[in-house]
């Protein structure tokens, strides 16, 4: 019988495999399809969705980043990857609780268009659920500290890449090439949500209104008048599709229930 922690990783390798698709796409359509990624997010899902079994592979991604999310909160709440509860720790948990926050609002707009045809055309989820938020008298607040956990989140990506930690939660089989293509990609993925985090704060402190917020594809979007810093950006998130393609395979996922160390470093 499958034990729940086994369930736990075979869930979060769903959740691996689902943001290795969208961090595909959204590479190559940001490189290909001035049109496309000029959609934001929902041009990612639109591009999936004109696939061969497209409305399959929308429904594996909703669980698998619904997966990727809750793996995040795991991370937040339980501190199930052992980064400790002094300061840096908990920057780096606030950093996974922004990360759980932005992929849940993914796998919500993969739904609406897995659940049929064009059914996701009618607009930013994120942006109308930022716009109810603000409604409320501590929903700009709110906003200002979901951009600082962004920001946080952007802080340690550009960690990663210039440090190369993120291999010592990687197995010792993993391909050679996987420093160097999680290195450009969380550099770019830095970029992106630095983009991201600086928007919710805008909209947050500055009331610069719901409608400048941006997700993961309006964020990539944003650059497209910024020359080789977004094809550079481009380029790097398709790496951190094949990235996550790796981890799919090669991630070591704590066990639900377990006090396990992390990995010694794998050079």
């Amino acid at each position: 019988m499958v034990d729940k922690s086994e369930k736990f990783e075979w869930l979060v390798r769903v959740g691996y495999l689902s943001r290795a698709i969208l961090y595909a796409v959204l590479g190559l359509i940001a490189l290909t399809s001035a049109g496309q990624i000029s959609r934001g997010t929902e041009g990612i899902f639109a591009a999936v969705e004109d696939f061969a079994l497209g409305q399959f592979v929308l429904w594996i991604m909703v669980l698998g980043l619904c997966a990727y999310a809750l793996f995040r909160l795991a991370s937040t709440f339980f501190d199930i990857e052992h980064n400790g509860s002094d300061t840096k720790g908990w920057a780096k948990r606030i950093g996974h609780a922004g990360s759980a926050i932005g992929h849940f609002a993914l796998a919500w707009t993969a739904y609406e268009f897995a659940s049929g045809p064009n059914a996701g055309g009618g607009g930013s989820g994120a942006q109308d659920a930022a716009a109810g938020l603000m409604s409320m008298s501590f929903g700009p607040g709110l906003l200002a500290l979901l951009g600082v956990a962004f920001g946080l989140t952007a802080l340690f990506q550009l960690k990663k890449a210039i440090s190369g930690e993120f291999m010592h939660r990687i197995s010792a089989r993993a391909p050679s090439a996987t420093r160097w293509l999680g290195g450009l990609g969380y550099g770019a993925r830095a970029v992106v949500y630095g983009v991201i985090a600086w928007s919710l704060v805008k909209a947050g402190i500055l009331s610069g209104g719901s409608d400048q917020i941006k997700t993961l594809g309006d964020a990539v979007a944003s650059l497209a008048d910024e020359g080789a810093v977004f094809t550079i950006t481009a380029l790097g998130l398709l790496m951190f599709g094949l990235f996550s393609l790796v981890l799919a395979r090669y991630r070591i996922i704590p066990d639900l229930e377990s006090s396990g160390k992390v990995p010694e470093f794998r050079a």
